[in-house]
């Protein structure tokens, strides 16, 4: 799901979990990872000033990091451009948060999961 967001704002947990992964995804530009029991939540296109490190607990409704900029130029060999062939924040075209909820391995709306 993307969510349209600017730059910096601020991104949160949405239930307590374990961050499994914070670095860079390719097609998800930066990428934060959590897992709870049999729920995988990735946080896609975000900043590279994580909140958060892999191995650390956060509880729901805690600052885990920014939705990142369009463009980053601190990725070698990045293959993502945009229309001017500057490097984007993965396969993107603007600041936005992807966020994907897999409950068993399977995507999961979030709307229905969290009502």
């Amino acid at each position: 799901m993307d969510i349209g967001a600017p730059t910096g704002a601020v991104l949160v947990a949405v239930c307590d979990a374990q961050v499994i992964f914070t670095g860079w995804s390719g097609s998800g530009g930066y990428a934060i990872i959590l897992v709870s029991d049999n729920l995988r939540i990735s946080y896609c296109h975000t900043s590279s000033n994580f909140l958060v490190s892999k191995g650390t607990y956060v509880k729901k409704g805690q600052p885990i990091g920014m939705v990142g900029p369009k463009n980053v130029y601190e990725i070698l060999n990045n293959p993502y451009k945009d229309s001017n062939g500057n490097p984007t924040n993965g396969d993107m075209t603007g600041p936005h948060l992807h966020l994907t909820l897999k409950k068993d391995g399977k995507a999961v709306d979030p709307f229905i999961l969290f009502k």
